[in-house]
C-alpha cells in the first residue's frame, strides 16, 4: 500500500478571508494527510477577529507577527522562514500556501527545486507568476462553488426521494377522501427516516415544507389540515388517455411497452407510476381498463 503524502498547510491570514477554512482543508484530504495547519497575521488588529474561531475550530495554530514598519508585509517573512523550517526538518512531501500574493513566487519555485509538491490556493485575484510556479493551483471561489452545485443537487435528490415517499404514505393511509391528516403524514414520514427536519431545509414548520410540493393539495377542517395528491384523479384520466391515443397510432400492432414509457414522458414530463401506487411502468399499464400487454408489447381490448 503507497504511503499516503504528507503536507504542510500554511495560510496568510492577511490576504485570504476565514471563510474558506473548510474548502481549503477538505481539498487538501484529496492529496493526502496535512501534518502541519498554520495560520499567520497580526492577531491584535480587529480585521482578524473571524479568523480566531475558525483556526480554533479546525486545530489551525494561528502564528502571531506583528507589524514592525508600515507598508511591508511581515506575514510574508514569517511564513517563508517556517516554510524553510519545515522543509528542513524533512517531515512532509509537499506544502500548500494559501495566499493571493505575489510574494510567495519565490518561496513555491524553491520548495519545488527541493523535491516538493507545492499546491497553491488563493482568489482569482492572484498573480498569474505565483500560480504557475506552483504544481497545482486552486481559486478558493472555485472551490466554494463546487460544495454549493453538490450540495444543491444532494438537497434536490433528498427533497426528490421524500417526495415520492411522502406520496405513497398518502396512498397506502389516506382516507375514502384520498387525504391523510398532516400529523398522521409527518408521524409516519419520520418513521421512515427518523433523522428527518424541516429546519434542515430552511423551514420551521412540516406545513411549509409540504407546500413546496406541486405535487400536493391541502384542505382546511377546523383546527386539522388534510394533504393530498393534487388531481390524482384528472391527472389518471389524461394520461390514460395519452397512452391510448399513442398505442392506437400504431394500429392493431400495439406499442413496445418501453418506447411507450419514453413516448408518455416526454409528453408529460412529471409523470411518476409510483404517484399512483405502482413500482413498475408494466404494473400501471396493466391496471387500466382495456389495456393489457404481451410480450413486452402494449395492446388495447380483446
Amino acid at each position: 500500500m503507497d504511503k499516503e503524502m504528507r503536507y504542510a498547510v500554511l495560510i496568510d491570514a492577511d490576504n485570504v478571508a476565514s471563510r474558506y477554512t473548510k474548502h481549503i482543508l477538505d481539498e487538501m484530504s484529496n492529496y493526502g494527510i496535512v501534518t502541519y495547519k498554520r495560520v499567520y497575521g497580526d492577531w491584535t488588529r480587529p480585521n482578524l477577529a473571524s479568523w480566531k474561531n475558525m483556526a480554533l475550530d479546525n486545530a489551525i495554530t494561528p502564528v502571531q507577527q506583528y507589524s514592525y514598519t508600515t507598508g511591508k508585509n511581515a506575514t510574508d517573512s514569517a511564513m517563508i522562514i517556517d516554510a524553510m523550517d519545515i522543509l528542513y526538518s524533512n517531515n512532509v512531501d509537499g506544502f500548500c500556501i494559501v495566499s493571493s500574493d505575489s510574494d510567495f513566487t519565490r518561496l513555491a519555485i524553491r520548495l519545488r527545486e527541493s523535491g516538493k509538491h507545492v499546491i497553491g490556493m488563493g482568489e482569482k485575484k492572484t498573480p498569474k507568476p505565483f500560480s504557475t510556479a506552483c504544481n497545482a493551483f486552486k481559486y478558493l471561489e472555485i472551490l466554494a462553488e463546487e460544495e454549493i452545485q453538490v450540495a444543491a443537487e444532494t438537497d434536490k435528490v433528498e427533497l426528490q426521494t421524500l417526495e415520492s415517499a411522502i406520496i405513497r404514505i398518502i396512498s397506502e393511509n389516506a382516507n375514502l377522501q384520498e387525504e391523510i391528516n398532516i400529523g398522521e403524514l409527518g408521524s409516519r414520514l419520520l418513521g421512515r427516516y427518523p433523522d428527518f427536519d424541516v429546519r434542515n431545509y430552511g423551514y420551521t414548520k412540516f406545513s411549509q415544507f409540504l407546500k413546496d410540493f406541486d405535487s400536493l393539495s391541502f384542505r382546511q377542517s377546523g383546527s386539522s389540515i388534510f394533504v393530498s395528491q393534487k388531481s390524482a384523479k384528472n391527472d389518471l384520466q389524461r394520461i390514460e388517455s395519452v397512452l391510448r391515443t399513442i398505442v392506437l397510432s400504431n394500429g392493431t400492432k400495439g406499442y413496445n411497452l418501453g418506447e411507450l414509457k419514453k413516448q408518455l414522458c416526454a409528453k408529460i414530463p412529471e409523470f411518476n407510476a409510483g404517484a399512483f401506487g405502482y413500482s413498475k411502468f408494466s404494473r400501471f399499464v396493466e391496471n387500466l381498463p382495456g389495456f393489457r400487454i404481451k410480450n413486452n408489447t402494449v395492446l388495447i381490448g380483446e
